[in-house]
């Protein structure tokens, strides 16, 4: 893979940070995030872990702006959430990929935001997919697709990249490519926030760890900290493998 730092003009420096206070969200008559406070100003990899259905992806899309709370606020620095979205990144779990080639979908990004198109072959590279160029990206693998989509949010030149369990039922080799590809954007100045159920994979990116609860923060801490340390009863069930419900 091509260091980030060869693709000059595609990397933002510096990520202005998130401060979330009261936030909550209802959806389908469940309360998903309640009275949810959360500060984000350091750079590096944030994780988002907890058990499943406790809010992790709706408080990644509340954090995007693609998801209005139904109360509370959401900032990155002084801009509404809803305003910086043009700064971020948000790769789902599964991406939806334009029926084009490999290329062209990195090619609509960089055109659509009026970058340099010629980044393209270098952005291809850089994920390990210059050879799959020409191929149709929906005949990707899904490890190959997770690839194409990160390239193409490093296509946006974002602040901050979000994502939403991005290795969710890949082989061991893509995990470890996609891994690598989120370390180097991070190295590079990229804000990372990542949604993950995986504690391993956890341990070896995080610089700092959110552990959500029912829809609330019940620690933040650094992910030195956190691992062998945990401080709410919840964190300690959910690493030791405990159902937390």
């Amino acid at each position: 893979m091509r260091d980030l730092g060869m693709l000059s003009g595609v990397v933002q420096r510096g990520s202005p940070p998130l401060r979330m206070r009261g936030v909550g969200l209802t959806l389908g008559g469940r309360r998903v995030l309640q009275d949810l406070d959360l500060t984000l100003d350091t750079p590096g990899i944030t994780v988002l872990m907890g058990p499943n259905g406790t809010g992790k992806t709706q408080a990644l899309r509340v954090m995007h702006g693609l998801q209005a709370p139904d109360r509370g606020q959401v900032h990155w620095g002084d801009t509404p959430a809803a305003q910086a979205t043009a700064r971020q990144a948000l790769v789902f779990q599964k991406p939806v990929l334009l029926r084009r080639s490999v290329a062209a979908n990195i090619d609509f990004v960089l055109k659509a935001r009026g970058r340099d198109r010629s980044l393209g072959p270098a952005l291809l590279e850089h994920v390990g997919l210059a050879d799959k160029a020409r191929q149709p990206a929906r005949a990707l693998s899904g490890g190959e697709a997770q690839r194409l989509a990160l390239a193409r949010a490093l296509a946006l030149s974002p602040e901050a990249l979000l994502l939403d369990e991005p290795t969710a039922s890949l082989d061991p080799a893509s995990v470890m490519a996609i891994e690598g590809i989120i370390a180097q954007a991070s190295a590079s100045g990229v804000k990372v926030i990542l949604v993950t159920h995986d504690i391993g994979q956890a341990r070896r990116l995080a610089d700092d760890v959110v552990f959500l609860h029912r829809g609330q923060v019940m620690e933040h801490s650094p992910a030195i900290q956190f691992f062998p340390r945990p401080s709410s009863a919840a964190a300690r069930d959910f690493i030791n493998g405990r159902i937390v419900v």
